[in-house]
C-alpha cells in the first residue's frame, strides 16, 4: 500500500518531465498551404504587373488576375510585398486568351466553346537563382454555345486566373 502511494506521487512528476524533454527537444513546423520558404532568408516578394499582350484582349482581365495572384501570394505566406528588390521577382505579361470550338453538335454547328488563358513569367530568387524560370503558364474553361461569351467571360476568366496563379504559386514556392 505504501508503495502505491509512492509511485502515485512520483506519475505527475514523472509525467511533466517527459513533456518537458519532449517539447524542449522536438520543434516541428506545418505548413498547410504548400509553401515551403525559409522565411529567415527570403522575407519579400515583387509582384510586377502582367500587361495584357494578345491580339484578343477583355480590359477586365489583366486586374482580375493582377488581384489574384497577389492575393496567392498574400494569403499564403508571410512574404512582404515590395514594389522593387523583393527577394523573390514575378514578372511577365499575358500572352493569349483565345477560344475555340471544342464539340461539334450533329447539325454541325459548335456545341461547345473553350477559352483559353496563358500568362508568361519570368520568376527571379536571388536568394537562389537556381530556382530562376521563365515559364508559360496556361488554363481552359469550356462554356455550352449556346451561352453568349459576355454572358460567361467574368466567371471563366476568373476561374483560369485562380488556376494559373495555382501553378505559379507551386513552381515558385512550393517546390512542387
Amino acid at each position: 500500500m505504501e508503495l502505491m502511494n509512492r509511485i502515485q506521487r512520483y506519475i505527475p512528476l514523472c509525467l511533466t518531465a517527459i513533456i518537458a524533454l519532449l517539447v524542449s527537444a522536438c520543434s516541428i513546423s506545418y505548413s498547410f498551404n504548400g509553401a515551403s520558404i525559409d522565411y529567415t532568408e527570403t522575407k519579400t516578394i515583387q509582384i510586377d504587373n502582367f500587361p495584357l499582350r494578345s491580339a484578343y484582349v477583355w480590359a477586365p482581365m489583366q486586374s482580375i488576375f493582377q488581384n489574384k495572384l497577389t492575393d496567392i501570394y498574400t494569403n499564403q505566406t508571410k512574404l512582404r510585398q515590395v514594389k522593387k528588390n523583393g527577394d523573390l521577382q514575378l514578372a511577365g505579361e499575358i500572352t493569349a486568351f483565345d477560344q475555340f470550338n471544342k464539340g461539334i453538335s450533329s447539325d454541325g454547328y459548335s456545341s461547345l466553346v473553350q477559352l483559353k488563358m496563358t500568362v508568361n513569367v519570368r520568376f527571379v530568387n536571388n536568394k537562389k537563382h537556381t530556382d530562376d524560370f521563365e515559364r508559360q503558364f496556361t488554363a481552359t474553361a469550356d462554356y455550352d454555345a449556346t451561352q453568349q461569351l459576355t454572358a460567361v467571360q467574368e466567371e471563366l476568366v476568373t476561374q483560369m486566373a485562380k488556376d494559373i496563379t495555382d501553378q505559379i504559386f507551386n513552381a515558385t514556392v512550393a517546390n512542387w
